[in-house]
């Protein structure tokens, strides 16, 4: 009898079962049952399929629990993000419960409106329509009392100051609260630690972060800045919604502040709260919280605590980005379930034998997939779980910076991460379990590999794929939609990874003439397309998203480096007055510091013009330079343009402005004899010298050389002491200079003579210190304590280049492409190292040298990692360039006018990937044991 693969013995039609002796044989029997055989046949195939699957996984455990450390992981990663994001969102009701403590009630001062209020007092409008704060007196703690009636209380609540201490040899500013911690109604509020709460003005509480940051203990002592008072540490506390450095001060401190606009009181209402009051309160600005109401949020919740989803594309993108996750994890899953479906080939085929059909072998191959991703979800999801509530207190203190409402899990995303474990299981075995039910049954039953037939179908579904994936891409850019762009990049991928095997199929082809070890990785590559793919596929994903995003930082820093523009020459220092109601320091003292301690070359002070006092009141005072008519800008930054507006605007030379906003240019007017302007500016001798003697001669400065007309410019100066009515403007026309520099904003300089035939003044609030070279902290704290009995000062510097926005990100991007290089590469050769022990032995045979297989290790990791980093290269660089053309092309017909983005190729991430690749071959040559084995050959 002759057996073909995939054939089941089946019973003649219409055939009944034989019957024993006093049996009786029911109507019906040997007839098909219809849909519930079919189900039950479906349900028992399945059942057997996971006990195949369940022992299958205690025989092979190291494939086992390479698998499962692959799923779980990001499923622990998940989980522990999911509920840390859970408890750290906060419900109405807990929100209320921090504000009031022990209180009944919150109020807070919005305006001199009345006002109208949800019942939670979060959300109001004001009865006349307006939205937003009105000016006005504040109300007083004593007018709040009067409004809710005899028998309550309130306490004052400030908002926030902040207070600078002296530590060392160094200033600290640390947020005060002015709150007395031993009244009932504010104790509620934040939580003593240890001590006692401060009950004189020279005493304060403080946080475990201030006292890290003021460096001192408790029952210690810290100094103002300015020495005016020594604080005594009595009490550590602590406020849930705050852990980051915060002192207490109590209410008798003479700086307290006083009632302000947003100021808040806690009250207690012997009467509670009711509508009456409520509306009484409202009807003078101010709002109430209290805890009446059922939150929204009790019982299970499909979203956050507190949260609910407001933009559909964020939760797109969120879908997209989870979805390029699950890809990366099934490309790197499916190399070890495909080398154990050739482990079982044997035993996949005495399957078919037994009578199992094509459905029945993919079903014993995905119920692998199934039970691995069930183990390691369920897996992930305690241990994710579990991880989150170990570490809440670490995580409240140093990433959330506030304590967690309470302890929950979010137990609908840990459902769909779980299923989304289980289907990241599944999609891995897929590919592996068609090919085991296309397998041959005689080659699997005597251990000989069929080689794998090349498919064009693939090749032209992944070429259609990238090539659609790259216009959806481009398509997102122009609009720009990050949805559509990560669907497009995710489309381009998966094009990529169709396309893997027919170029590993062309590389073994073109490897016959390498060296032995090179070419038997190339063609063990080729045989084993179904390991060594997706490998391959998982390199280029991570590194391509790298390189892609890498690139895309660096042209966002070169841009923004392009569009910088420095506020000082580089080394010079601009020193700032920080304490306006102090007398400031005189210049003399400005200079002898900064020669002793920044090596200052010159010193000059930078006084501002102001309306001068003597004149009279001026509630309104501003000095502009007016450009001539033919050189204003027809269009404002802020109007909206037709297509063809846009085109006149961009190319109208008038329309050019270096430090234009959204609302128009920003001109400071300076009151200098010409000894500040080239410390502030950079002007050389003859520039500088050429705007002294314009200012001697009763001229001003000018920045912008569009402001000056046959070498006058028009000074406008409005001035008026009503804000109802137009201030009154006087126009003179001086003669002019402009200095061609291009450092700090648009600048009118006036000399002291001009501003007084203005009726202007001046005032000094900074000086400019010419040095040598930027100084560096220890000398700007040095000269900051030197000026210290004089005033507290900012010193502000220039940097050498311009700062760097993004940090050591991109090289970040790059390290996790690389671990994920060097991963993926070690997974599939050791897999090819278990599946080639016939190879190996095979070349002890014939005699090759033990450094053979060292050889082999390294070439077969090369081919990994160094085939998936070079394909990641480049489709992460061509994406990239996608990304940018596509928004500078948008960019190219917009207004206000912005900056293209150039192409930069990001060096140094990329010369970290292309180590990695010699990395990995180095860790496969030294981990590789270089005795081959002998065994003996089974088939």
């Amino acid at each position: 009898m002759t057996l073909r693969p995939g054939v089941r013995f089946r019973r003649p039609t219409g055939a009944r079962l034989p019957s024993r002796p006093g049996r009786k044989v029911p109507p019906g029997a040997g007839r098909p049952a219809g849909r519930p055989r079919r189900v039950a046949e479906l349900v028992g195939s399945w059942r057997a399929a996971l006990r195949i699957a369940r022992r299958e996984a205690r025989r092979a455990r190291g494939r086992t629990a390479l698998v499962l450390a692959m799923i779980t992981l990001p499923v622990l990663a998940l989980s522990f993000l999911a509920a840390s994001y859970d408890m750290a969102k906060l419900t109405r009701e807990e929100r209320i419960d921090r504000q009031l403590g022990a209180a009944d009630a919150v109020l807070r001062w919005t305006g001199d409106v009345p006002v109208v209020q949800d019942r939670w007092g979060e959300s109001w409008y004001t009865q006349g329509g307006a939205t937003g704060p009105t000016p006005g007196r504040p109300v007083t703690t004593a007018e709040v009392e009067a409004l809710l009636g005899p028998g309550a209380r309130a306490v004052n609540d400030p908002l926030l100051t902040s207070v600078t201490f002296r530590v060392g040899d160094r200033d600290a500013s640390v947020p005060a609260r002015t709150l007395d911690l031993g009244d009932p109604l504010a104790r509620g509020t934040g939580r003593l630690l240890a001590g006692r709460a401060p009950a004189a003005p020279d005493e304060i509480a403080a946080s475990p972060a201030a006292l890290r940051r003021l460096d001192v203990r408790l029952d210690g002592t810290v100094t103002t800045v300015d020495g005016s008072a020594t604080l005594r540490v009595v009490g550590l506390v602590e406020f849930p919604d705050d852990l980051g450095p915060l002192v207490v001060r109590h209410p008798s401190t003479a700086s307290a502040t006083g009632p302000d606009e947003g100021t808040t009181w806690l009250v207690d209402l012997p009467g509670g709260v009711h509508d009456d009051l409520v509306r009484r309160l409202n009807d003078r600005g101010i709002l109430v919280s209290t805890r009446a109401g059922e939150d929204d949020q009790a019982g299970p919740h499909l979203w956050p605590a507190g949260d609910r989803p407001t933009d559909v594309n964020d939760l797109g993108t969120g879908v997209l980005v989870g979805g390029l996750g699950l890809l990366e994890v099934v490309l790197l899953v499916g190399p070890a379930f495909a080398v154990g479906v050739r482990r079982r080939r044997r035993d996949l085929a005495l399957v078919a034998v037994a009578g199992g059909d094509a459905a029945q072998l993919r079903r014993v191959v995905l119920a692998d997939g199934v039970v691995l991703g069930c183990v390691g979800a369920v897996t992930g999801v305690v241990l994710g779980v579990a991880a989150a509530f170990a570490a809440r207190p670490l995580v409240e203190q140093y990433a959330n910076g506030a304590r967690y409402g309470g302890y929950r899990c979010w137990p609908a995303a840990l459902v769909v991460i779980a299923g989304i474990a289980v289907l990241a299981g599944v999609l891995a075995a897929l590919a592996p379990a068609w090919s085991a039910a296309r397998q041959d049954v005689v080659a699997g039953l005597s251990g000989r590999r069929s080689p794998p037939r090349h498919r064009h179908r693939w090749l032209a579904l992944g070429l259609t794929l990238a090539v659609g994936g790259a216009g959806i891409a481009a398509l997102g850019a122009t609009r720009p939609t990050p949805v559509v762009i990560l669907a497009g990049l995710i489309l381009g991928e998966l094009g990529l990874v169709f396309c893997t095997p027919t170029l590993i199929g062309l590389l073994a082809r073109v490897g016959r003439t390498l060296p032995l070890a090179p070419r038997i990785a190339l063609r063990d590559a080729s045989r084993n397309r179904a390991a060594a793919a997706p490998a391959i596929s998982a390199v280029m994903a991570a590194v391509a998203g790298s390189v892609a995003l890498g690139a895309y930082l660096a042209s966002d820093q070169a841009r923004a480096a392009a569009a910088y523009q420095p506020t000082l020459p580089s080394g010079n220092v601009l020193v700032s007055q920080l304490e306006p109601n102090r007398p400031a320091p005189s210049l003399a003292q400005v200079t002898e510091a900064a020669r002793d301690h920044l090596d200052a070359r010159a010193v000059a002070a930078v006084a501002e013009a102001t309306c001068d006092p003597a004149r009279g009141p001026a509630t309104i005072c501003d000095v502009s330079p007016l450009p001539p008519p033919e050189q204003v800008c027809p269009w404002r930054a802020s109007d909206v343009l037709s297509a063809g507006q846009r085109r006149q605007a961009r190319a109208d030379p008038r329309c050019e402005q270096r430090f234009g906003d959204y609302y128009g240019p920003y001109v400071q007017v300076l009151v200098d004899d010409g000894s500040a302007l080239p410390i502030l500016t950079g002007a050389t001798p003859g520039e500088a010298a050429a705007a002294a003697a314009t200012l001697r001669a009763g001229g001003v400065v000018v920045t912008d050389a569009r402001q000056v007309r046959d070498g006058r410019v028009a000074v406008a100066v409005d001035r008026g002491d009503d804000v109802d009515r137009p201030p009154a403007r006087t126009v003179s026309v001086l003669a002019g200079y402009a200095l061609p520099v291009d450092i700090g904003p648009d600048r009118l300089v006036l000399s002291p003579a001009t501003a007084d035939r203005l009726g202007l003044g001046r005032v000094t609030t900074a000086w400019a210190v010419a040095t040598p070279t930027t100084p560096d902290r220890t000398r700007i704290n040095a000269f900051t304590r030197a000026l210290r009995p004089s005033g507290t000062v900012a010193v502000t510097t220039e940097p050498d280049r311009p700062p760097d926005r993004d940090g050591p990100l991109p090289l970040l991007l790059a390290a996790a492409a690389g671990l994920i290089t060097v991963g993926a590469a070690g997974i599939a050769t050791g897999l090819a190292a278990a599946e080639g022990r016939a190879d190996l032995s095979t070349l002890a045979a014939v005699g090759a040298s033990p450094g053979v297989r060292r050889m082999l290790s390294l070439c077969q990791a090369g081919v990994i990692a160094g085939l998936g980093s070079a394909l990641g290269i480049v489709a992460g660089l061509g994406t990239a360039a996608l990304v940018l053309f596509s928004t500078n092309r948008q960019y190219a017909d917009s207004w206000p006018v912005q900056e293209p983005y150039p192409l930069v190729v990001p060096w140094t991430a990329l010369g970290v990937l292309a180590l990695v690749p010699l990395v990995t071959m180095l860790g496969a040559g030294l981990f590789t044991r270089s005795r081959l084995p002998v065994e003996r050959r089974l088939d």
